[in-house]
């Protein structure tokens, strides 16, 4: 495990990583809604179906539609515990040029509502209009950068945007060959078992993250992240949106994980109330994201672990890569309550193999 564990940490680093977690909690609540309720109101808006994602397109190995639609947002964000040193921008490229600078913000061209007066504490997570702030800034190109601000010793235990624009520069092949020589496939270069084990070690590795295989844009770039930050020894989340998949991965140090947007049935309402000793009205307010005529829109997270295969074996020796086995698998399934509910816990829900 690259990262310790909580009570591994000093007092110091313990504190941190609740503060962490407890504005993690936040921002999960928020990019559900941006990226998936947000979404929905773009399509009603326009006066358009809304494209549902399939169960099958859930499970492990899933291909999905090649189609991108537009009014689905879209976005990557990095979410590290700590800073990243300075020695890595050969590869997470953020500069003194892409830092959340007034002067930068204005000169990227983006759609940001910069007033003469505009507030440089906009930037913090603890502030009043962080959300606000975000809002603007996650349509813009690349990635978003939030991490401890080490700037001045009033600012080492706060979060903030500290870049936009962010791009994430590792190789595929590279990230590759790091998952496959830490699952013991191979002792040093991806190639030194021929090429054939080498693109069956990519395919794998876009398994191991829960893409279909050799995609682009924002999921890879997220997928190389989430790679690339095991190096460090603390904690990172990464979300990333895409309006191919109409979902919202994360990466964490709990693995990857799917939300998605559900429809139900009344009918099937009334049974997953009726299973969690719910009312029906309850199970509405607390859990229903919009009403869509008899039925309701919800909120599904999908959860997965590697398999065996997807993990270093015990005896630490070198093996044989076998393509038709499974790397990943769902290990959880549930329907997500309302971000404003506070006293409802996600409902066991099980879609995918029903």
């Amino acid at each position: 495990m690259y990262w310790k564990a909580r009570d591994e940490l000093s007092r110091e680093s313990s504190l941190r990583r609740s503060y962490y977690e407890l504005l993690r909690d936040d921002l999960d609540q928020f990019v559900a809604e941006y990226a998936l309720k947000d979404s929905y109101d773009n399509f009603s808006r326009a006066g358009i179906s809304y494209p549902f994602v399939e169960r099958k397109e859930m499970k492990p190995r899933a291909r999905i539609p090649k189609q991108e639609y537009e009014l689905q947002n879209s976005f990557l964000m990095i979410f590290a515990e700590d800073a990243i040193p300075e020695g890595h921008k050969k590869y997470i490229r953020f500069f003194d040029s892409n830092k959340t600078t007034k002067t930068n913000l204005m000169r990227s061209k983006t759609l940001l509502t910069l007033a003469p007066d505009f507030d440089r504490s906009r930037k913090f997570l603890e502030t009043a209009s962080f959300y606000d702030f975000l809002r603007e800034l996650l349509p813009v190109d690349y990635a978003l950068l939030v991490q401890r601000d080490t700037g001045t010793p009033a600012t080492k235990n706060r979060y903030c945007i500290s870049h936009f624009h962010v791009r994430v520069d590792w190789p595929i092949t590279e990230a590759a060959e790091d998952l496959a020589r830490h699952l013991r496939y191979i002792s040093k270069d991806i190639y030194e078992k021929g090429e054939d084990c080498a693109q069956h070690l990519e395919k794998k590795f876009f398994e191991f993250y829960g893409l279909p295989e050799m995609i682009g844009g924002r999921r890879t770039a997220a997928s190389v992240a989430a790679q690339y930050f095991q190096r460090f020894p603390f904690i990172t989340t990464i979300y990333v949106a895409s309006s191919e998949s109409r979902s919202l991965i994360r990466y964490c140090e709990h693995g990857a994980s799917k939300t998605v947007l559900l429809r139900i049935t009344a009918r099937e309402m009334s049974r997953v109330a009726e299973a969690n000793n719910l009312l029906i009205r309850d199970f509405k307010k607390h859990y229903m994201v919009v009403k869509n005529g008899k039925a309701g829109i919800f909120m599904f997270r999908a959860s997965y672990s590697p398999t065996g295969p997807a993990m270093p074996p015990e005896d630490g020796k070198l093996r044989e890569i076998k393509p038709e086995l499974f790397w990943l698998t769902v290990s959880a399934q549930h329907l997500l309550p309302r971000s404003d509910a506070w006293a409802y816990p996600p409902l066991n829900y099980n879609l995918i193999y029903s």
